[in-house]
């Protein structure tokens, strides 16, 4: 009786969404995989600030321009986009791996270590979402000039705000702006 009642309410939701079909949300554009990146970059600031030294000497990082121009944004080309997105984490790599070589606190650097992994996540969600003209400008190393896309920071904290930013703003605008994304959500 009890398998009868839940055909019978399977089908009920089947016949209540009126044919639509439904697909379960795509892992590579599941946002709440990047608010757990953003919680982590978040959860490493809390690390930072509660070691009272070990945190490395103050040093200059470039990364990317986290301020997003909406009306640019929405004319461009999400292949461009994506170019954007992908050399901003490269920038971020290349200033969480210098800082992390500078940093004493084993805590601290394990996590910017694990921020470094799943900035390497989501450059691979990237190229899973089919953006193959996407190409990362990575540049030689973190004392390349700067250019209109980059700015210089000079401590860890800032860095790390950076990267939260950059995680909640850009990459999550482009997430939402992929075409395969954008099939999921119609």
């Amino acid at each position: 009786m009890q398998t009868f009642l839940g055909l019978v309410s399977v089908l009920i939701v089947f016949v209540w969404l009126g044919g639509k079909q439904v697909f379960p949300l795509q892992p590579i554009c599941d946002l709440r995989v990047l608010d757990h990146f953003v919680r982590e970059a978040r959860d490493s600031v809390v690390i930072m600030r509660g070691s009272r030294g070990g945190c490395g000497a103050m040093k200059s990082y470039f990364v990317p321009l986290t301020s997003v121009d909406f009306a640019f944004w929405e004319h461009i080309d999400v292949q461009e986009l994506a170019v954007e997105v992908q050399t901003g984490l490269s920038l971020l790599v290349q200033a969480l791996s210098t800082a992390m070589k500078a940093v004493s606190n084993s805590r601290l650097a394990n996590a910017l270590d694990n921020n470094i992994s799943n900035i390497h996540s989501l450059s691979q969600i990237l190229h899973s979402l089919d953006l193959q003209h996407a190409r990362s400008t990575v540049l030689p190393d973190d004392s390349a000039p700067a250019s209109t896309q980059t700015q210089e920071v000079s401590s860890l904290p800032e860095l790390l705000q950076v990267q939260s930013s950059f995680l909640r703003g850009k990459v999550r605008l482009l997430l939402s702006a992929a075409p395969a994304c954008q099939r999921q959500n119609s």
